[in-house]
C-alpha cells in the first residue's frame, strides 16, 4: 500500500505511526601439588601493573580476568588503564567497560563509552542489519521461491487487505462500494472508508462471493484487521477512534486508531469495547492473538515506541482484563514500521517491516518464538510473497500450509489486493556449531570444561560441559554472530567470535586454553612460562629499555615469590654479525639483565648468567642464509632458566 494511503485510510495508521555474562570461577591454585611448583599468570600481571608498568594486553587480560568472573568494579580498574593507553580498542571493551562503569555508579562515564560503542557499530539499527547484512539479496534469494501465489479471487477495484479466519470463512477489510449502500469517502484522499467483509473459504481452497460483515461491527469509519478467537465467540478489530457515535480526536484534531473486543452472543457480535490500553494520541492496531489466546499482540506508535511503529504484546488475563503492554524490543523492532502481526499455530510470528533489509516497501518478516518469549533470527520470506512494493497481513494454516497476504504490487486489480498462497518448502535453516577446547600449549582436548554460547548482544545461550573429546555441539541460526566463551580451573577464560554462514551444515572452532596456573621446576625456562619472547636492547646496546624492563618485572615477581630459586641468564642474538662480535654483545646483555635483578633486589648468587652469541639458533638462518625478519628474531631471544628453586 503507497504511503500516501497509509497515512490516510483505515491505516491512517499505521501506518503514520511512527507507522553476567556468567562464567566459571577461577579458583585459587592448590597449593599442594608434587613434582612441580606453580605460579598465577595472572596474579604476576597484577603485581607488575601495581608498579606502573603499562601494556595493552596485560590490561585486557586482567581486565578480563575480573569481568568474566563477576568482579566488575576490580575489572573497572584495568579496562580504564587500557583505554587510558590506547582508546582504540575492539567494540566489545567499550561494551564491557560501560558495563564495568556503571558497577562502579558512573553512569554518565557509561553513557559516554556506550555512545563511542554505537558509533563504532552503527547507531542506527537499521544500519547494523544493513552492515551485518550487505549479502541480503542473496540471502533473500535462498529464502525465495518457496511459495506459489495467486490472487484471491475477492478483491475489487478499491482497497482489499488484511484477512482472517473465522471458522469457515475469510474475514477482510475492503473498500469497496456495495449496492443500497451509501457509499462514504474520506476527505483526506477521497476514498471509501473499509468495513469488514467475509467470503466463504470453500475445500478446494476458493472463496465464495464476499458479504459484508455484521453491521453492529462496522461504522461510517475505517474497520479492519480482526482475530477471532478459536471457539468464534471474541473478536478484536481495528477501528478509527469511533464508539457509540462518538468520534475522538487527538491534539493535532487528527483520529488515530484504536483497538476494540466484541463478544457473540445469541449469533450476534456485540458488547463492542475499547481495549484499556488505547489513547486518543497514539495509535493501536492489527491485533494477532498467541496459539494459547494468553496474549494480544498489536502494533503502536504508544510512548516507548522504538521507531515509527512496534510490535508489542499484551497478556490477556482470566477475567478478560489486560496487562500492562510490552515492547517487543530491538530483536524484532527497528526505527522503522513494524505492523500486521500474525502467530502461526507452530508458533512462527510473521509481520511487515521496512525496517529491515528487503526487496522494497514493506516487506513480509518471520521469527519463531520461543518458549522463554525470545525470538529466533528474523529472516525475510523472500519472494513472490514480498516484491519491490508493500507487502503485509501475512496469515498461514500451519497444517495445509495455505494462507493469504495482502500487497499493492503491480498487476493488481485494486489499490491493495489480496492473494492466496501455498507453501511449498519450510524456511529453516539451522546449523550445528562444533567447539572443541583444547590446552594451548599440549592441543590436547579439554574435557569438564565450561562452554558458554552467548549472542551478538552477549546475553547467555547456554552453559554446558566439554565432553571427553573436548566437544560439545550446538544448535544455532544461519546468518548470526555468536561468541563461545571456554573456562576452565587453572586456565585463562577465553572467548571467541563466531559467524554463521546462511546455509545449512556444521561450523567448527577450536578454543585454545592458555594455562593460567603454569608448573615450573628445574629446567624451567620463564621466559616461556611468562610469555616473554624477547628483551628487546637497542640496535648494538646493551642497556635495559623500558619495555624490556616490563618483561624483566615478571621474572622478578616470580623470583621473589620463591626467595630460594636460582636462575641462569641466557642471551641469544642473531646471525647477522660476525661470531666474535655477537659473543661480545649477547655477554653484555646477560650482564644488563642480571645487573638490572640485582639492583630491583635480587641477590647475585641467585643470578648466574652469559652470552651465547649465534651459536644456538632456532632455525636455518647461519650466515650466508637468507631469512625474514620474522626468523632472524626468533633467534634473538633472552632465557631464564631455573637451576634451583628448593
Amino acid at each position: 500500500m503507497k504511503i500516501k494511503h497509509i497515512v490516510s485510510t483505515l491505516f491512517l495508521a499505521l501506518i503514520a505511526l511512527k507507522g553476567n555474562a556468567q562464567t566459571a570461577n577461577q579458583n585459587k591454585a592448590d597449593k599442594d601439588y608434587t613434582q612441580y611448583a606453580y605460579i598465577d599468570a595472572i596474579g604476576t600481571y597484577e603485581k607488575v601493573a601495581e608498579k606502573g608498568y603499562k601494556d595493552e594486553t596485560m590490561f585486557q587480560r586482567l581486565g578480563n580476568a575480573y569481568y568474566f568472573n563477576g568482579e566488575l568494579m576490580k575489572a573497572a580498574k584495568w579496562y580504564e588503564a587500557l583505554f587510558e593507553m590506547n582508546a582504540e580498542q575492539e567494540p566489545e571493551y567499550y561494551y564491557r567497560y560501560s558495563q564495568t562503569l556503571k558497577a562502579n555508579g558512573d553512569y554518565a562515564k557509561a553513557d559516554k563509552i556506550l555512545e563511542a560503542f554505537n558509533k563504532k557499530t552503527a547507531t542506527d539499527k537499521r544500519g547494523i542489519l544493513f552492515e551485518n547484512n550487505k549479502n541480503y539479496l542473496e540471502q533473500i534469494k535462498a529464502n525465495s521461491g518457496r511459495f506459489k501465489i495467486a490472487n484471491a479471487g475477492i478483491n475489487s477495484k478499491q482497497t482489499d487487505y488484511g484477512s482472517a479466519y473465522y471458522n469457515n470463512k475469510i474475514v477482510f477489510a475492503s473498500a469497496r462500494d456495495t449496492g443500497g449502500v451509501v457509499r462514504k469517502t474520506f476527505k483526506w484522499t477521497n476514498k471509501a472508508f473499509t468495513n469488514l467483509y467475509s467470503a466463504e473459504l470453500k475445500t478446494d481452497g476458493t472463496l465464495g462471493e464476499p458479504e459484508r460483515f455484521e453491521k453492529k461491527i462496522n461504522s461510517k469509519f475505517n474497520e479492519s484487521t480482526p482475530v477471532f478467537t478459536k471457539d468464534g465467540k471474541t473478536m478484536y478489530f481495528t477501528r478509527n477512534n469511533y464508539l457509540k457515535g462518538k468520534r475522538g480526536r487527538d491534539d493535532q484534531k487528527i483520529t488515530l486508531l484504536k483497538l476494540y473486543r466484541a463478544e457473540f452472543v445469541n449469533d450476534k457480535w456485540t458488547n463492542i469495547t475499547e481495549l484499556p490500553f488505547n489513547s486518543d494520541q497514539y495509535s493501536t492496531a492489527h491485533p494477532a492473538l498467541s496459539n494459547d489466546e494468553k496474549k494480544l499482540y498489536f502494533a503502536s506508535d504508544m510512548p516507548g515506541t522504538l521507531g515509527q511503529s512496534d510490535l508489542y504484546s499484551v497478556t490477556i488475563n482470566d477475567d478478560k482484563s489486560f496487562g500492562k503492554p510490552e515492547n517487543l524490543g530491538q530483536a524484532i523492532n527497528t526505527e522503522g514500521r513494524e505492523t500486521f502481526p500474525f502467530i502461526a499455530a507452530d508458533n512462527q510470528l510473521y509481520f511487515a517491516s521496512d525496517g529491515r533489509p528487503g526487496l522494497g516497501g514493506l516487506d513480509v518478516f518471520v521469527t519463531t518464538i520461543k518458549s522463554d518469549n525470545t525470538f529466533t533470527a528474523v529472516q525475510n520470506v523472500g519472494a513472490p510473497v514480498n516484491s519491490k512494493q508493500d507487502d503485509f497481513a501475512f496469515i498461514i494454516n500451519s497444517e495445509s500450509s495455505k494462507g493469504f497476504f495482502s500487497s499493492n504490487r503491480e498487476g493488481g486489480i485494486g489499490n491493495d489486493d489480496i492473494y492466496k498462497l501455498t507453501e511449498t518448502r519450510k524456511l529453516l535453516c539451522e546449523q550445528k556449531l562444533k567447539a572443541t577446547i583444547v590446552d594451548l600449549e599440549t592441543s590436547k582436548v579439554l574435557e569438564n570444561a565450561k562452554v558458554t554460547l552467548l549472542d551478538e548482544q552477549f546475553k547467555v545461550i547456554a552453559e554446558v560441559l566439554s565432553q571427553a573429546d573436548g566437544t560439545y555441539t550446538f544448535n544455532v541460526e544461519c546468518n548470526k554472530k555468536y561468541y563461545v566463551r571456554a573456562a576452565k580451573e587453572d586456565f585463562e577464560t577465553k572467548e571467541v567470535p563466531v559467524t554463521i554462514i546462511g546455509e545449512e551444515g556444521e561450523t567448527s572452532v577450536v578454543v585454545a586454553l592458555e594455562k593460567r596456573i603454569k608448573p615450573i621446576g628445574v629446567g624451567t625456562d620463564l621466559a616461556k612460562t611468562l610469555n616473554i619472547p624477547i628483551i628487546y636492547f637497542d640496535l648494538d646496546k646493551s642497556f635495559i629499555r623500558k619495555d624490556a624492563a616490563f618483561e624483566l618485572e615478571k621474572i622478578l615477581a616470580v623470583m621473589k615469590q620463591y626467595p630460594k630459586m636460582k636462575i641462569d641468564v641466557r642471551s641469544h642474538t642473531d646471525s647477522r654479525q660476525t661470531a666474535e662480535y655477537n659473543i661480545a654483545l649477547s655477554n653484555r646483555r646477560a650482564k644488563a639483565t642480571i645487573q638490572w635483578l640485582t639492583k630491583n633486589g635480587i641477590a647475585s648468587n641467585r643470578l648466574t648468567g652469559k652470552g651465547y652469541g649465534e651459536s644456538q639458533l632456532l632455525n636455518k638462518c647461519s650466515d650466508g642464509v637468507s631469512c625474514t625478519e620474522a626468523e632472524h628474531q626468533l633467534n634473538r631471544r633472552s632465557e631464564f632458566i631455573i637451576v634451583s628453586i628448593e
